[in-house]
């Protein structure tokens, strides 16, 4: 049974087959459709779409390289100049089939062109279907510093189908499930407690991923341009931005996204902890469902200032301070507290001697 969300002027869908969006690109009249892939969804998962969109033959595809790293300014420019040969107008039609780079890269590439163009989100990871499809934030990096560049712009729709996470090996089904943990901490206790029975590798994840994208919906429609509550989806990713950005530079295999934030959130828990009342219960809980997951990553010690570098450049930070949601129990998390850098190091060796 096909199930649909109400956001901030867009619907999201979730259907196996996509019949809906056959539907809303025939009711439209585009002059033009494009669909943005990277070389794995290319191979993976437009042959997939082809099937559902049966009646769709006339359209373009834009390939981007896959991976973190090629979500900058580049690779932008790169877009905007394949739309440029193909004449594409503002009546045009971008769908981004991909992960968290294709929509939020597709997502920026499209509201900037031409003053902005429509586009719909076909996220085809775990990631992306429970994070960052929803809540109309496009973004590239700069110099290594993540989502620095974007917009609020947001989507005609989303689709969701399951059919897509059938393609995915099991780390990218791990690193995505730790954003469906991330909503149970800040939001929904009962939603932790079915994480921690949970293995995304195996067992159908249909419920949990709506449940998680019911959780990111009601959060940004309060909070649409990230003044207030919206700022507790960050929780995990202040330190775990800053992970990810090293491990890019000097890991050979780099960090996933979900790898990274994992490791964010077991720091900013204990931040919590030893800041804003999370009990160490609690704390224990919360290293264990990662511990489960997540192979222990080997932090060092002559890593802690280049990483304390990048978290200063965090767009979260106001008049110098480097800014944290962190929980007050699970369930629960607050947003705009500050925290010494001291701490910060404290985190990270804590997280250290978790191997």
């Amino acid at each position: 049974m096909a199930k649909q969300i109400s956001s901030l002027g867009y619907s999201v869908y979730f259907e196996e087959d996509l019949t809906s969006l056959e539907q809303l690109i025939s009711s439209r009249g585009y002059s033009q459709v494009l669909v943005l892939v990277d070389r794995n969804t290319n191979d993976h998962c437009l042959p997939l779409l082809q099937v559902m969109l049966p009646n769709l033959t006339d359209y373009d595809i834009i390939e981007v390289d896959p991976g973190e790293e090629n979500k900058n300014i580049d690779f932008c420019i790169g877009v905007w100049k394949t739309m440029l040969d193909f004449g594409v107008d503002r009546k045009a039609l971008m769908i981004n089939l991909g992960g968290g780079v294709v929509t939020d890269m597709g997502g920026f590439a499209a509201s900037t062109y031409k003053r902005g163009i429509d586009f719909i989100q076909v996220p085809t990871t775990l990631l992306s279907q429970v994070d960052a499809s929803v809540g109309g934030k496009t973004g590239i990096d700069l110099d290594n510093v993540k989502n620095i560049i974007g917009t609020f712009t947001q989507p005609q729709a989303v689709f969701i189908s399951g059919k897509f996470l059938r393609t995915l090996d099991d780390r990218q089904l791990r690193s995505g499930f730790s954003e469906v943990i991330k909503h149970g901490l800040i939001y929904d206790k009962d939603l932790f407690n079915r994480c921690k029975d949970i293995d995304p590798t195996k067992d159908n994840l249909e419920d949990i991923v709506f449940r998680s994208v019911e959780i990111k919906n009601e959060v940004i429609t309060q909070d649409p341009t990230e003044k207030g509550v919206r700022k507790i989806l960050n929780f995990g990713h202040t330190i775990g931005h800053a992970i990810e950005s090293h491990s890019m530079l000097h890991d050979e295999n780099p960090l996933l996204h979900g790898e990274a934030i994992a490791i964010g959130m077991v720091c900013e828990a204990y931040l919590s902890f030893k800041t804003n009342g999370l009990s160490e219960d609690q704390l224990n809980e919360i290293v264990a469902i990662f511990g489960a997951r997540f192979s222990h990553y080997a932090l060092s010690e002559s890593s802690y200032q280049e990483l304390l570098t990048l978290m200063n450049n965090d767009k979260k930070n106001e008049a110098n301070k480097l800014g944290f949601a962190l929980l007050s129990h699970i369930g629960a998390c607050e947003y705009n507290l500050y925290v010494d850098r001291d701490l910060i190091i404290d985190s990270l060796d804590f997280y250290k001697s978790l191997k």
